[in-house]
């Protein structure tokens, strides 16, 4: 399969768009998966407005063959190449019913298993026993995510907006931005189809207003080595 996109045009961006990825067998055996998996851990949330199951594949591993079909091995191939790893993975479910909205940012940190002081890594935080900290900017800046839609997403429903380029600017605040020089794009992915993007590239989310489900599967991926005393809390090979 060819996918009609290029790393240069990815970096550029710092983010893409491919349709076609799952079927509509594949999504409803995800969701078939998930909707079977124990709901009673930590690493699982669920409120009136949000389910999200963090640490996605290591609670649901079984869900891994189906997530990692060829056309997705094909693509992370294609432009990236070897070495990668999944380094952190969630499961978010906001349902038709929920309107709440996330406001611009980068993902600037990673999941580890343990906090130290390390030259280069801060500040850290922790999330449900989950260690996050934000590594030197080389990591962030070779990392990439994928967003796997298991429902359509556009303008009506919470699509990502994000803002292209800003990927390059390393660290930018959202306060910050300059709306004069800036443009805004909103990400419409159908369901089956993935959205590639940088960590550093700003984006942003808004509230429903046709009351549809948006269920997506987040999946960062790095090939970085982390200083002793420190490992990739989620470390999975695909």
């Amino acid at each position: 399969m060819v996918f009609q996109t290029s790393v240069t045009d990815f970096d550029l961006n710092g983010f893409t768009i491919i349709n076609g990825i799952y079927c509509d067998a594949e999504i409803e055996n995800i969701n078939s998966i998930i909707n079977n998996a124990p709901t009673n851990k930590d690493t699982f949330r669920k409120t009136q407005d949000l389910f999200a199951i963090r640490q996605f594949i290591k609670e649901v591993p079984q869900v891994a063959e189906v997530v990692f079909n060829d056309k997705l091995k094909q693509l992370i191939a294609g432009l990236f190449g070897k070495g990668y790893f999944v380094s952190k993975s969630i499961y978010f479910d906001k349902p038709a019913q929920s309107n709440w909205f996330v406001a611009y940012h980068q993902d600037l940190t990673i999941s580890v298993d343990n906090k130290i002081e390390l030259s280069g890594f801060g500040p850290w935080t922790v999330k449900q026993n989950q260690f996050a900290v934000q590594p030197p900017i080389k990591i962030l800046q070779d990392n990439f995510t994928i967003r796997i839609h298991l429902d359509e997403a556009n303008e009506d429903n919470g699509a990502l907006r994000v803002i292209p380029g800003s990927n390059l600017k390393g660290v930018y605040r959202a306060e910050t931005i300059n709306w004069n020089t800036e443009t805004e794009t909103t990400c419409c992915v159908k369901k089956g189809g993935v959205m590639l993007m940088r960590p550093l590239l700003l984006h942003a989310s808004g509230k429903t207003v046709n009351n549809k489900p948006r269920r997506v599967i987040h999946i960062e991926f790095s090939k970085a080595e982390l200083p002793d005393g420190i490992a990739w809390s989620e470390k999975f090979e695909y």
